[in-house]
């Protein structure tokens, strides 16, 4: 490559969808008079069903937003549609870029993407520089125990990622000029997505950075008291914004820390979870499929766990803190975090059916469903993950009247159950006028639920 800098350089966006603490913008910016932002929407990503209709929703909202600060820069965001290596080739060519700017994905698919890229791109004289920790807040892999690839266990991980030093984060650019002559498609729009959930939040940096701001002034200080409370909702909400890099993870743990106390503290240490997950799926890309420590679990099938599996995903198992929280799911694409473990270790534990199962479904919904917090949490819960309790079964009326004591966030997603006073709401089959209720009964008891998660993990 000659050492003079790039007349025109290209950044292609992913899951980084923002101004704010972008480095590979930066880099191209400083390195080229003129760069094309672009984002492709990846054939292939649609064709194996990775863009449901809430990401794919709140993709269009990002994009827009993304847009429309690029033109208030001067620029304006390049949309293609199609494979992306053969869509970035042709722009780079037709622009007669260097280089192009990528942020590295921990995914096997965005790895193998990026080696597509880079081989096509190398072929026609061309570079591909990837940028490190702009998906997360400490890159995969920096942070390893001696003698292996990755830490298996999140506490002496958290120890050492929080002694990293992590990098500054970046202002959002002044200008950015673009070539007028690139073609672009029109970015997608929200309208134009079916089957969107009702109560899906709206996407885009602005949205999160405004988020991150009130969050910061009055959220965070109460979080390590309040995050389990269900009812309260007193968590940031950030994890949309996350996934789609709305907004950076380094500027969250900044930002955090900046505010110190221990609501910061236990906010940092969720982010730290995140970064986590991440380090395990770039070392074991396979874990997305398939047990990373497994057990011999031979789950359930047959009519009735199907059967069962179906009244799980509708929220009619006669569980009501379970049922509220599939409930929320299906409305707003997005669940507390306390539901998403209740709602887990119900399915692989109380009904012994597969992790992979509920990861789909959740998937299917979820907005934030990222690939690595997505699966590495659901193993966690099932005990074929890093969770150094593998037998752990969660007890969803005790864990109900703990998080939700008077009922509030199971009246407010079961409205069968609104005219039940009390912590009475969490256990209706015991209810005197049962019948004048429209509620199922349990699906399968509590008890013989972890009779036969015990007896199938040979733990009687």
């Amino acid at each position: 490559m000659p050492d003079q800098p790039a007349r025109t350089s290209v950044v292609l966006f992913t899951s980084d969808l923002r101004l704010h603490d972008h480095p590979p913008l930066r880099a191209a910016l400083r390195e080229a008079g003129e760069v094309v932002p672009m984002f492709v929407r990846d054939e292939a990503v649609e064709a194996r069903g990775f863009a449901p209709p809430n990401r794919a929703a709140f993709l269009a909202d990002c994009l827009a937003d993304l847009d429309e600060g690029l033109r208030e820069r001067g620029g304006r965001l390049v949309v293609r549609s199609g494979d992306v290596v053969r869509e970035v080739c042709a722009v780079a060519a037709e622009v007669n870029a260097e280089r192009v700017h990528l942020a590295a994905g921990v995914s096997r698919y965005a790895r193998r993407r990026a080696e597509r890229l880079s081989s096509a791109l190398a072929a026609e004289g061309r570079e591909l520089v990837e940028h490190e920790a702009v998906v997360t807040a400490v890159p995969p892999g920096e942070v390893v125990p001696g003698g292996k690839d990755h830490f298996g266990v999140f506490t002496p991980y958290f120890r050492r990622w929080s002694g990293q030093s992590l990098r500054t984060p970046l202002g959002a650019p002044r200008s950015v000029r673009v070539p007028h002559s690139v073609r672009t498609e029109p970015v997608p729009r929200r309208e134009e997505v079916a089957g969107v959930s009702p109560g899906l939040a709206a996407g885009g940096e602005r949205e999160a950075r405004s988020r991150l701001a009130a969050w910061r002034r009055s959220g965070i200080d109460s979080y390590e008291e309040n995050h389990d409370d269900m009812a309260g909702d007193a968590t940031s909400r950030l994890s949309p914004y996350l996934h789609f890099g709305a907004v950076s993870a380094a500027e969250c743990v900044a930002r955090a820390r900046a505010a110190g106390g221990a609501g910061a503290e236990a906010f940092v240490r969720q982010l730290c979870w995140r970064d986590f997950h991440h380090q395990v799926l770039a070392a074991r890309p396979a874990a997305a499929e398939r047990d990373y420590r497994t057990k011999g679990d031979r789950w359930r099938r047959g009519e009735r766990a199907e059967a069962e599996t179906a009244a799980w995903r509708a929220g009619r198992t006669g569980y009501p803190v379970v049922d509220a929280a599939m409930r929320q799911l299906a409305h707003e694409g997005w669940m507390h975090n306390r539901g998403r473990l209740l709602t887990a270790s119900f399915l692989t534990k109380t009904l012994y059916v597969d992790w992979r199962t509920g990861a789909e479904h959740f998937l299917s919904l979820l907005v934030d469903g990222d690939l690595a917090n997505n699966q590495m949490n659901w193993q966690w819960t099932a005990g074929t993950g890093t969770d150094s309790r593998p037998n752990r079964v969660l007890n969803p009326v005790i864990q109900a009247r703990r998080y939700d004591p008077d009922g509030a966030y199971v009246r407010r997603w079961v409205p069968e159950l609104r005219e039940v006073g009390g912590a009475a709401v969490h256990e209706p089959w015991k209810l005197a006028d049962r019948d004048r209720y429209d509620y199922p009964e349990p699906v399968v008891g509590l008890s013989e639920g972890v009779e036969r998660f015990r007896r199938a993990r040979g733990k009687e």
